[in-house]
C-alpha cells in the first residue's frame, strides 16, 4: 500500500471546484498510475471520511511555443480525481492552521 501523500497531490481550487463542494464532491490532482482504490483509502485516511464514489479522468498537457525562439514544447499530463462523500461528511480546505 502506498503512502497517501504518495497517492495525492493537490487539491484542485477553481470556481467549478468550489462550487462542487458545496455539492459534497471534491477535486484532487493525484499521481500518474494511481488507481480508484486507492485514491479511495488515501483520501480516506487522510481527512477521515466516508467516500461515495471515486471518478478519474487523464487531462493532455497543452502544446506551447515560446513567441522568442519558435521552440515548441508541452506542459505535463495530469490524472485529476474527483471524489464524492457521503451526506455528513465534509473536507475543510480552507481552514486556517
Amino acid at each position: 500500500m502506498r503512502d497517501t501523500s504518495d497517492v495525492l497531490i493537490s487539491p484542485v481550487v477553481s470556481e467549478k471546484s468550489y462550487a462542487l463542494s458545496e455539492k459534497g464532491s471534491y477535486i484532487f490532482n493525484v499521481s500518474g498510475d494511481a488507481t480508484k482504490p486507492e485514491v479511495r483509502k488515501a483520501v480516506e485516511r487522510m481527512f477521515s471520511v466516508k467516500v461515495v464514489r471515486v471518478n478519474t479522468l487523464n487531462r493532455k498537457g497543452k502544446k506551447k511555443r515560446n513567441a522568442r525562439t519558435n521552440v515548441t514544447g508541452r506542459k505535463p499530463d495530469r490524472k485529476r480525481a474527483i471524489v464524492t462523500l457521503a451526506a455528513d461528511d465534509k473536507i475543510d480546505l480552507f481552514q486556517k492552521s
